[in-house]
């Protein structure tokens, strides 16, 4: 990997962490169902217009869409709102990883190694550790946002396997997929918006939008959608297309240390050192299932193979989700048996 697409890696993983406190600064303004709506809505729009469809089978999209979209984002901002602090939420979310191998072991029926099930292993042990910690503050109420997140990070794995499958009927088209997935997400959110946090606090929401809140609730808006989403994911997908999964996936292990890092610089919000244990243990479970060992590494490199998996034994090149949780998890749980073609794949779930 050169040492400008280090650097642009970098720059990803720094695009992606600081999602989290403009997140935060969005809800300062918008109740969070509505900012989840407004965020997929301002991509949904032009993507309708401008993007053609994808050639997925739309049952995949529609599962991307749902997990990814609708799930992540409703509880990941229901629990920031309540109190879930950014730097955490950053680094509980990886638990999309873990959850992603399991399942895809359950309904896919892929096969788990050994140093797989052991990187499942720490990152669950580490993500409990963060559990039991916040289950002993403040009467416990301060666990309530982490199992948001931690139900999060299970929508964004069911959103892995919907994207698995579309990227399996339809290589070659990342990005257009990530766009059509923005479209599936506004209407449900508006309607469960309109539904719990109704028409007034809708409005209100719109009041103030020229004052230092507000402004900086349509600032963080805007980077969530044009610098995160487009500009990060576009990059990713530049950078997944020349090199091996192995070789990318890592760095996106960086999201949560910017996550933290920023949340502790733009909005002083301090991590306890306890909970930076243990998530160095969630974050050294993930990179343990996901990066391989150097004799599959060598062996990928070795047969000229461009597959986005590092360990894949299959000699035909795969593109994988621009989304680093989509990566990483694919890169755990492994490749597609080497004989299932693209129509059988979207044939089964």
């Amino acid at each position: 990997m050169t040492t400008r697409d280090r650097l642009l890696a970098i720059v990803v993983a720094i695009a992606w962490g600081l999602n989290f406190p403009a997140i935060h600064l969005t809800l300062e303004q918008f109740p969070p169902f509505l900012a989840v709506a407004l965020r997929f809505s301002m991509l949904a729009i032009p993507t309708l217009l401008l993007v053609p469809r994808p050639s997925a089978p739309w049952r995949w999209v529609l599962l991307y869409g749902t997990g990814f979209g609708v799930l992540q984002f409703v509880f990941l901002y229901r629990a920031i709102d309540v109190g879930m602090p950014t730097g955490l939420a950053s680094l509980v979310l990886q638990s999309s990883a873990p959850f992603t191998v399991v399942l895809a072991a359950a309904l896919l029926r892929e096969r788990v190694s050994r140093r797989q099930a052991l990187g499942v292993l720490v990152a669950v042990i580490g993500l409990a550790g963060i559990a039991s910690h916040r289950a002993g503050l403040d009467g416990g109420t301060t666990l309530v946002p982490v199992l948001l997140t931690l139900c999060g990070g299970l929508g964004w794995s069911i959103g892995n396997l919907g994207n698995r499958r579309a990227m399996q009927a339809a290589p070659g088209e990342p990005l257009r997929l990530m766009l059509w997935m923005s479209v599936i997400p506004p209407l449900p959110l508006l309607a469960l918006s309109l539904t719990l946090e109704g028409p007034t606090r809708i409005a209100a929401s719109f009041d103030g939008l020229t004052s230092p809140t507000g402004l900086a609730a349509i600032g963080g808006l805007a980077f969530t959608v044009l610098v995160g989403t487009l500009g990060g994911s576009g990059l990713w997908t530049s950078l997944m297309s020349r090199y091996p999964a192995g070789v990318v996936a890592p760095f996106s292990m960086l999201v949560p240390v910017i996550g933290i890092g920023s949340s502790w610089l733009l909005l002083r919000e301090p991590t306890e050192p306890v909970e930076l244990v243990w998530g160095a243990l969630v974050v050294g479970g993930v990179l343990l299932g996901s990066i391989a060992p150097r004799r599959a590494r060598q062996s990928a490199f070795g047969t000229g193979t461009t597959s986005a998996v590092a360990i894949a034994a299959t000699p035909s090149p795969r593109p994988v989700s621009p989304s680093p949780s989509a990566v990483v998890a694919e890169t755990v749980t492994g490749p597609p048996a080497a004989d299932e073609s693209a129509a059988s794949a979207s044939a089964r779930l």
